[in-house]
């Protein structure tokens, strides 16, 4: 296995390095900042403004100025002509622009290194998991909640501080550019794809423009810092390092075996745990793993950082409700995505009968029934005890289908009182943010 070595540099934990970028910035505008400006933090919610924030008043964030004043704000940016005259409010052409704009020359003069993490499913728990290894030896961050488009990535750069020595930050798109975008911004030193597969297809069309589009990152990482999911059909002659199952790889996973409270696995003859279920997540930790080592981590501490990891919530999260073990898998959904969830599932050793709830997969495109009855195919080849579906896409695929083993549902009240009646089971939920399949639970 070929190692990396990381280039890691500590610096002081204030902002006293972006305070100096914004005066720079704006003196090339010739725009005068109020003296001895100290910005201690930056806020794009005015709920969150305190003394020492700078506000950035993104969309209608211009009806909150007069608030983010009152709670201290130390400077002000907006794009609309502001009713207040205050010497803290500078007027931009485009506070978006100006977010990303700072952004990247605040990022220009950080040493944290930067790892940037993409691809269609796994981003997030991908994220955690990398941060969670990490951040038992250096100090680390990671993307704030799901920041990961083209507001929220520059925001999660400028939270850092010059001591932070490494970043993991996600990068979501919907369309062609938006990857290289975040990259210009962020300028990472490494990068994970975890794979290719069918989201945004309402805008993209086909896994050809996914393909092209995930990898707008590799224009800006050495291909020696880019790690893949190598068993990908489109990533897999990438000249990168590559994790997967298959011998071709640099990382290679074999010997998963799933328990309750997670799978035990090898990654290239080193055993390891991870407290989460389904073989997609064997991957997932393979690449924190891998991380882990690029960065001079030693078997101990990578095994050890696995088993007490904090994964965000609605990732196969395990709740119990009266009597009801809920998987909760509903914060996302591709085709992808929810067959691995299905298989997942089906491998869970539990002395439970077990349900699955669906609802619709978003974003497909032209093809979203045919993508919706394959799904449909998928669960039932598991036999679970019951299958219910919920939404309209599922509807219409269920009448595709024809099949008397799937209920539809038009409300998850109704799926809510099913489940109860039926008492002591395991239930999987998973479908797309927009469903909130998690309400079936409260």
């Amino acid at each position: 296995m070929v190692k990396y070595r990381a280039n890691i540099k500590k610096g002081d934990v204030k902002l006293k390095t972006f305070t100096e970028v914004l005066l720079n910035y704006f003196q090339k505008l010739n725009i005068n900042l109020p003296k001895n400006l100290e910005i201690d933090n930056i806020q794009m919610d005015s709920k969150k403004v305190e003394k020492g924030s700078l506000f950035i008043a993104i969309n209608n964030g211009y009806n909150y100025i007069d608030e983010a004043l009152k709670k201290g704000a130390e400077l002000i940016i907006c794009d609309k002509n502001p009713t207040n005259e205050s010497e803290k409010i500078i007027k931009v052409l485009n506070s978006i622009d100006f977010l990303q704009n700072i952004a990247k020359l605040y990022r220009e003069k950080l040493c944290t290194k930067i790892i940037a993490v993409t691809g269609s499913e796994g981003k997030t728990t991908t994220k955690d998991l990398i941060h969670g290894v990490l951040s038992t030896k250096y100090k680390t961050q990671k993307t704030l909640g799901n920041y990961n488009n083209q507001i929220g990535l520059p925001f999660t750069l400028l939270q850092l501080k010059e001591s932070d020595e490494i970043a993991v930050l996600e990068m979501g798109m919907s369309n062609l550019g938006e990857i290289d975008l975040l990259s210009k911004i962020a300028k990472p030193d490494y990068a994970v794809i975890t794979n290719i597969g069918d989201s945004h297809l309402e805008f993209l069309k086909n896994r050809d423009n996914v393909f092209k589009a995930k990898t707008e990152v590799l224009n800006y990482v050495d291909k020696n810092n880019t790690l893949v999911y190598g068993d990908d059909f489109y990533l897999k002659n990438l000249e990168t390092l590559k994790i997967g199952f298959e011998n071709e790889n640099d990382y290679i996973i074999n010997n998963f075996i799933e328990i309750y409270e997670g799978v035990n696995f090898f990654l290239n003859n080193e055993k390891y745990f991870v407290p989460l279920n389904g073989l997609y997540n064997t991957v997932n930790a393979s690449f924190a793993i891998a991380l882990g080592k690029i960065f001079n981590m030693s078997y101990d501490e990578i095994k050890n950082a696995l088993k007490n990891i904090k994964i965000t919530s609605m990732r196969f999260e395990k709740i119990e409700k009266n009597k009801i073990l809920f998987i909760n898998d509903a914060y996302n959904a591709s085709p992808v995505s929810m067959k691995m969830a299905l298989n997942a599932f089906s491998s869970l050793p539990l002395n439970k009968k077990k349900i699955v709830v669906l609802g619709d997969a978003l974003e497909l495109g032209d093809k979203e029934i045919e993508y919706h009855v394959d799904i449909l195919n998928e669960a039932l080849k598991y036999k679970f005890d019951k299958v219910f579906v919920y939404g309209e896409r599922m509807k219409k695929a269920l009448y595709e289908l024809k099949n008397p083993k799937i209920i539809h549902f038009t409300r998850k009240e109704d799926i809510r009182d099913e489940l109860n009646k039926t008492g002591d089971v395991a239930v999987l939920l998973k479908g797309s943010r927009g469903m909130k399949l998690e309400e079936i639970i409260m």
